[in-house]
């Protein structure tokens, strides 16, 4: 949720330069199911994915990665990111919520603990919907109001797309994807040789949740990313649409960490994906 210092360096970064993130009191396996998300995501890349760095150290209060040299956001590199981005999502996940391979607890987004499903739901619980209302806006919804960051009618809004939710208005079946989880525009760096992605929160949901990410608070070339991803791995009628539904956890996050607009944004993106269907 907040973006990491890859973009500081100014020249090419010399042999073995390295980039450390730090966290003091960090919980622990704050950095380590980090380091586990961007593995398990550069387990796609070899058939084309979106690249990721390779954690070189983890420890309980840092990560260490290699420094990436920003560059110039490119049309051409967005057209290329869409395709490795939907590479990527076809990867798969076991089930929705399923966390990083290896990762047994659960994890973070930003500094807001992320709920996982350890195991396989029973096949009536199985489908995405239930998935996103009783790990991701069931829990923050609560923290967002706790943090007096949600008035009474945007946490009702909220609580009416939950319930949905959990009855499977949404459900498409399609197979979980491989999120990077936090896909804000952020944690895009593009760089020489394309888009590298950081900070992941990975997890198994859907693919439309990571480009409603993507769109929260811009990104450039948009339009073209969604356009490639598209054409690689036709997305489903209506997707526009279902934007702001994918928008809700995000800014839930938001509200419940800095307070400010964010709760009011919510409870506008609830009433969009309610008045949408």
């Amino acid at each position: 949720m907040s973006a990491p210092d890859h973009r500081r360096a100014s020249r090419p970064p010399r042999e073995g330069e390295v980039f450390t993130k730090t966290r003091a009191g960090a919980p622990e396996g704050f950095f380590a199911v980090e380091a586990a998300g961007l593995a398990w995501l550069a387990e796609a890349r070899g058939d084309g994915g979106v690249d990721v760095p390779r954690a070189l150290e983890v420890g309980r209060d840092h990560l260490v990665l290699p420094r990436l040299v920003p560059v110039d956001p490119t049309p051409a590199a967005a057209e290329a990111f869409g395709r490795q981005l939907a590479v990527t999502h076809a990867a798969g996940a076991p089930h929705h919520g399923a966390p990083p391979a290896g990762w047994h607890r659960d994890g973070w987004v930003g500094t807001a603990p992320l709920s996982h499903v350890q195991q396989a739901p029973a096949a009536d619980r199985s489908g995405w919907g239930a998935f996103c209302a009783a790990h991701r806006l069931a829990p923050h919804l609560a923290a967002a109001r706790d943090a007096g960051a949600l008035e009474p009618d945007d946490a009702e809004a909220v609580a009416r797309v939950a319930d949905l939710l959990a009855d499977g208005a949404w459900d498409d079946g399609r197979p979980p994807a491989r999120l990077h989880g936090d896909l804000w525009s952020g944690n895009a760096v593009w760089t020489a040789t394309g888009v590298v992605l950081v900070d992941p929160a990975a997890h198994g949901g859907h693919a439309e949740t990571d480009l409603a990410m993507l769109a929260l608070f811009g990104l450039p070339h948009l339009e073209r990313v969604l356009a490639a991803y598209d054409e690689a791995a036709p997305l489903a009628a209506g997707w526009r649409e279902r934007v702001p539904l994918h928008q809700v956890h995000p800014l839930l996050v938001h509200a419940q960490l800095f307070g400010g607009p964010y709760g009011a944004a919510a409870g506008r993106a609830a009433r969009a994906a309610l008045a949408a269907r």
